[in-house]
C-alpha cells in the first residue's frame, strides 16, 4: 500500500473523511436554510413564484406562517436540533441520555419562543416531550412517533459512529431517537439518513451511500412500536426505482439540459413519493433527489429545496448526504459562508462552529472499542 494510500491509525481520521463528515454538517444547513422559505408550500407554488428549480437563498413570504420574517440563509429546527443532538453526543463520549435529550428539547423550544420564532418542535416530539414532562417512562414516550424528526436530526449520529456493523449503527440511532420516535417508521427513516451519511464518511459513493441507507431501513423491521404505514426501505426502492426509470439517466452530461430533466421529474416525486413530513415520504423523497443528481450536490439541495412540502427536512437530508459523499468542496464558494454568517448573527455566536463539532464527532467514530481496536 503506497503512503498516499495508507490508512489513518486507529484513533485518527483523515483529511479525507475530516471533509467529508464537514461537508455532511455544512451541506445539512445549507439544504435546510435552501427548502427554509418553502416548507409548507405546494409544488405547483414554488415552480410558480420561484422556477422549476430555485437558484439559492430566498427569502420566505412575509405571512409565511413558520418563516415569515427569516432572511435569506437562514437554518431551521432542522439544523438547530441536529446541532444539539451532537453536542449530546460529544458531552456524553457517544452516548445520550434519553432524559437529557427531553430536557435539551424543552429548553431548545423555550429559546425559539423567546426569540419570537414559530418554528418549533414538531408534533411526535412534542407529543414525547409533553408525555416526560408529565412523569411517563421514558421507554413509552415516544411510541406514537412516526414522522422524521428522528430523520431530521441523526446525520451527527452518522458521522460518529462507523457503518461497517449495520446493527450497531441501528442501535446508536435507536438510542438517539427513541425518546421521541421509538416506532419502526421513523427509527427506519432515521437510519437510512444515518448509514447513507456514515457511508460517506467512509468514502462511499453516491449510489453505495443510498445503497447502505435502504439496508440500514430493513433492519428496523419488527424494532420499535408497530403503527401502520408502507414500509420505509421499500418507499425509499420505490422512489429509485422512479428516478431509474424516469430520471435523465448518466447519458445527460449538459448541465443545463441535466438540471432541465431533473426539473421535470420532480413533479413526479411530489406527486408519487411525497413530500410530508411523513418519514415513509419525505426520506424516500430525499433519496430520489440524491439519485437524480448523484455528482452535483448543489443542484440535489436546490431541488429537495423546490419540492415544498417539508422542503427543508428534505433539502437537509439531501445536502448531510450529499456532503458526506462529497466533501466541503460543494458549498465552497459563498454557501457555506452564507449559512454560517446569517444564521451565527441570528442565534447571536460568532460561528456555527461545524469544523470543531465535525472533528469530534469524528473522535468518537474512532474511540477504542472494548478489545482496544479503533472503531
Amino acid at each position: 500500500m503506497s503512503a498516499e494510500a495508507a490508512e489513518p491509525a486507529a484513533g485518527a481520521s483523515s483529511t479525507g473523511e475530516r471533509d467529508r463528515a464537514l461537508g455532511a454538517l455544512q451541506g445539512l444547513a445549507i439544504g435546510d436554510a435552501l427548502g427554509m422559505p418553502f416548507q409548507l408550500l405546494p409544488r405547483d407554488a414554488v415552480r410558480a413564484g420561484w422556477g422549476a428549480i430555485v437558484g439559492g437563498f430566498a427569502a420566505p413570504a412575509a405571512d409565511h406562517p413558520l418563516a415569515g420574517g427569516m432572511p435569506p440563509g437562514a437554518i431551521t429546527d432542522d439544523t438547530e436540533q441536529a446541532l444539539l443532538v451532537a453536542r449530546l453526543l460529544i458531552a456524553g463520549e457517544g452516548r445520550i441520555a434519553p432524559a437529557d435529550l427531553a430536557r435539551a428539547l424543552v429548553a431548545w423550544e423555550d429559546d425559539m419562543r423567546r426569540r419570537g420564532s414559530s418554528d418549533l418542535l414538531g408534533p411526535s416530539t412534542t407529543r414525547a416531550v409533553q408525555a416526560v414532562l408529565r412523569g411517563e417512562p421514558l421507554e413509552t414516550a415516544g411510541r406514537t412517533g412516526t414522522t422524521n424528526g428522528a430523520a431530521m436530526r441523526v446525520a451527527p449520529v452518522g458521522i460518529a459512529t462507523p457503518g461497517s456493523d449495520v446493527a450497531v449503527l441501528v442501535d446508536a440511532v435507536e438510542a438517539a431517537s427513541a425518546v421521541t420516535h421509538a416506532t419502526s417508521l421513523a427509527l427506519a427513516a432515521a437510519s437510512a439518513v444515518a448509514a447513507a451519511v456514515s457511508a460517506g464518511v467512509d468514502g462511499a459513493g453516491m449510489p453505495e451511500a443510498l445503497a447502505a441507507g435502504v439496508v440500514a431501513a430493513e433492519r428496523c423491521r419488527g424494532r420499535g412500536n408497530w403503527i401502520a404505514g408502507a414500509d420505509v426501505a421499500e418507499r425509499i426502492r420505490a422512489a429509485l426505482a422512479l428516478v431509474e426509470a424516469e430520471g435523465p439517466g448518466p447519458g445527460v452530461v449538459d448541465a443545463r439540459e441535466r438540471e432541465a430533466a431533473v426539473a421535470a421529474l420532480l413533479d413526479r416525486v411530489a406527486l408519487v413519493v411525497g413530500t410530508s413530513l411523513a418519514s415513509q415520504e419525505s426520506i424516500p423523497a430525499a433519496f430520489a433527489v440524491l439519485a437524480l443528481a448523484p455528482d452535483d450536490p448543489w443542484l440535489a439541495v436546490r431541488a429537495a429545496a423546490s419540492l415544498g412540502g417539508d422542503a427543508d427536512t428534505i433539502a437537509a437530508i439531501a445536502g448531510a448526504v450529499a456532503g458526506a459523499v462529497h466533501g466541503t468542496a460543494p458549498w465552497s464558494g459563498g454557501p457555506a459562508a452564507t449559512v454560517d454568517a446569517v444564521s451565527a448573527a441570528r442565534l447571536g455566536v460568532n460561528s456555527l462552529e461545524l469544523p470543531a463539532i465535525a472533528e469530534a464527532l469524528l473522535a468518537l467514530r474512532h474511540r477504542p472499542t472494548r478489545d482496544g481496536a479503533g472503531g
